[in-house]
């Protein structure tokens, strides 16, 4: 009977399937995931009156509570240009990866009726957390680059013109959403098998938002530390904000252009990509099943 079902194309349920054919039954299946992404960005904040400015106006309003507190208050952007534009371009893209990672966690929890009743290749549903994710932060980014530069006519702030290095921007995104997907990749698994690590995500991600360098220069503030400055300059969120202030800023101090970073940017990307498909793969017969 086995051999029967297999010359006829059918598949046992519950068990892995090889790593090829896996990769390809996703690539079959991409027209879906893009709009499955699509979709679920357009019906955020639906039930709101303002709908879809929610996702211009949330990071905005976080950017202008962390301008206020940090950038006039406590300045912490010392060391940099213009403060204003590098606290909004951080906390924009930062959100990007919060929300990817957020929402990548739940991704198979929120969609367990779907696991248990439907035979699909489950990376759909990272996936389309993250495509969700960079489909509302297309909107959002037009909103960063006018308040940076508007920010430039602020007599303490430094100028941010419109350059040629803006048409980097959507390449230092692209990047991060590659990121963003394989660490999707990787909570959605930890979550599906343990859930209580859902809980411990948050903070885990403010420990990486103050980390990171979204408020302050970390090569001003640890200047008499090389090695801890090297290790947080060069970690992966770091990395990421690093290209994408250097696209949008033109401040020579807090965002040279650096293709060192580029490449760097580039390296993280592909490994955790690469290693959390694998280590989200590994786990697909138990999804629905634990």
């Amino acid at each position: 009977m086995r051999a029967v079902a297999q010359a006829s194309g059918l598949r046992q349920m519950g068990v892995r399937p090889p790593l090829t054919d896996y990769v390809r039954s996703l690539w079959a299946r991409r027209a879906f995931i893009r709009t499955l992404g699509q979709a679920k960005a357009y019906a955020r904040n639906q039930g709101s009156y303002l709908g879809q400015l929610w996702s211009i106006l949330n990071p905005l309003l976080n950017s202008l509570v962390y301008v206020f507190i940090f950038g006039l208050l406590i300045k912490t952007t010392r060391g940099t240009e213009n403060g204003i534009a590098f606290i909004v371009t951080g906390v924009f893209l930062y959100r990007f990866f919060d929300s990817s990672v957020s929402t990548g966690a739940n991704s198979l929890k929120s969609n367990m009726s779907l696991v248990r009743s439907v035979h699909f290749p489950r990376a759909v549903l990272p996936i389309s957390t993250t495509i969700t994710e960079l489909t509302t932060l297309g909107p959002a980014l037009v909103v960063m680059v006018l308040i940076s530069w508007a920010s430039g006519f602020i007599p303490s702030q430094g100028e941010v013109p419109f350059t040629w290095r803006l048409l980097l921007l959507p390449v230092a995104v692209a990047l991060m959403w590659v990121f963003n997907t394989g660490c999707a990749f990787m909570v959605a698994r930890w979550v599906a098998i343990t859930p209580d690590l859902g809980n411990v995500i948050p903070f885990a991600l403010r420990f990486v938002f103050y980390a990171s360098g979204v408020l302050f220069s970390v090569d001003h503030y640890l200047k008499d530390h090389e090695a801890l400055a090297g290790v947080l300059s060069y970690q992966p969120i770091a990395a990421f904000l690093d290209i994408g202030r250097q696209a949008v800023l033109n401040d020579p101090v807090a965002a040279p252009l650096d293709l060192t970073m580029w490449f760097v940017a580039l390296g993280w990307a592909i490994l955790f990509l690469v290693v959390g498909f694998w280590i989200f793969w590994r786990g697909e017969e138990r999804y629905g099943r634990d």
